[in-house]
């Protein structure tokens, strides 16, 4: 039998073998110009790329153990993404305290019960995270949570007849929607993102969260501090507090979603607090999945250009802007922080901007850490068809369309999977 440091030696020249070798699905298309920063569509043109060795720690010891990732190579990597990417938390960050606003026992039809929570920050009469939470009605004991950090705030709808046309005697439940969920035994939390920290191009975004968690006499965030990602991350953590005190809530079983820049938090969430149990991350691009190091649609220098997201990222991130080789990790070590628990990558087939084939090439270079740790992430450099969802504990899905496409009954099915064992 092979040990387990060859077979880590032989997986690692597999993958990075893989890095140069597959060939993209989206087909080329014409390169632009975004911010003023050339933007290149061409496979071709990515060139040959080497990623940091995830089982390698920063001073050139191999990571052959559960225990040396667990207490060293894990944690040295954890605190790099944190202060280089997306910035540490301050301890003055505001304390947050829970309050049940309204409850409604008879929600979506008596199917549920619904609750209105304000996470007030620094005080009870502070500003508030928004969170609605549905519960099944007739749950006999804690259930699994579905928490989707969402840039629509609401409850969802049963889907609706188009006008003119005639109603179905049973309404049907539209994938993604509470009732979805309730019907498949889950709750289902919406979180308003921007009721934790602003997001819009009128920087530097300084608005909530991190205004409140300024020290003081200070008037911005270090370097090394919070972007808004990290805010909206640490917003996540402070429901998962929440969720600690609700007998109606399995804590050990949440699984956190989110889309573009909430792709990017949900996987720093994930990373970054342990008690999140799964990771769906949708079409999170550049500053999530992708590999930074493949000059291919999105780039770091286009993510912190001065006209774009500079806010959602600490300071330090900057420096990669001209180089991201010059960057000790690259994002498969980001993937690799949520073994040994489920992470799915999941993308849109046309959407090129936000680099599909570098999320799959973050994975295939994850896995010897899932690996490492008995799990399965993808065990072929095989890129994946359209609507197939390859790997296991860590799992890549390309969805046929573009930015912010889904497959609610596939994440379902992967959810089921790794929250039920079915």
């Amino acid at each position: 039998m092979l040990s387990k440091k060859l077979f880590s030696i032989i997986w690692i020249s597999v993958a990075m073998v893989s890095l140069n070798s597959v060939f993209a699905q989206i087909p080329d298309q014409p390169d632009a110009n975004i911010a003023g920063i050339p933007v290149n569509y061409t496979e071709a043109k990515v060139g040959v790329i080497k990623l940091p060795d995830v089982l390698t720690t920063f001073d050139g010891k191999p990571v052959t153990t559960a225990k040396m990732w667990n207490n060293v190579r894990r944690p040295e990597l954890l605190k790099y993404i944190e202060s280089e990417y997306y910035g540490r938390v301050p301890k003055t960050a505001p304390k947050v305290i829970w309050v049940v606003d309204t409850v409604d026992s008879k929600a979506l039809g008596g199917k549920a019960i619904m609750k209105k929570l304000s996470g007030h920050m620094g005080s009870p009469t502070a500003p508030a995270i928004d969170v609605t939470l549905y519960t099944p009605a007739n749950a006999t004991k804690p259930v699994p949570v579905l928490t989707n950090l969402s840039f629509s705030f609401g409850g969802g709808r049963m889907g609706a007849p188009r006008p003119g046309a005639t109603a179905p005697a049973t309404p049907v439940v539209r994938p993604g929607s509470p009732e979805y969920f309730i019907e498949n035994g889950y709750g289902y939390a919406v979180i308003n993102y921007s009721s934790i920290e602003t997001d819009t191009q009128n920087q530097p975004n300084l608005n909530i969260a991190r205004k409140l968690g300024l020290a003081p006499g200070q008037t911005a965030p270090a370097p090394d501090e919070w972007g808004s990602i990290a805010a909206w991350a640490w917003g996540i953590s402070r429901l998962m507090d929440y969720y600690e005190t609700d007998k109606a809530v399995d804590a050990k079983r949440i699984a956190i979603t989110g889309t573009s820049r909430l792709g990017k938090t949900v996987t720093w969430a994930g990373a970054n607090d342990q008690r999140i149990a799964l990771v769906i991350a949708c079409c999170g691009g550049e500053g999530g999945a992708a590999l930074a190091r493949r000059n291919y649609g999105e780039t770091v220098a286009h993510l912190v250009a001065p006209s774009r997201y500079p806010y959602q990222f600490a300071g330090n991130y900057q420096k990669y802007a001209a180089d991201p080789n010059t960057s000790k990790v690259d994002t498969h070590c980001l993937v690799a922080l949520m073994a040994p628990r489920p992470i799915l990558l999941s993308t849109g087939l046309t959407d090129g901007w936000s680099d599909p084939h570098g999320e799959f090439l973050a994975a295939v270079a994850a896995t010897p850490v899932f690996k490492l740790l008995g799990k399965k992430g993808i065990e072929s450099d095989k890129y994946a068809n359209v609507g197939e969802m390859v790997g296991n504990d860590l799992s890549f899905l390309m969805v046929n369309g573009g930015h912010g496409a889904t497959d609610w009954n596939l994440w379902m099915k992967f959810m089921n999977t790794h929250l039920k064992g079915e």
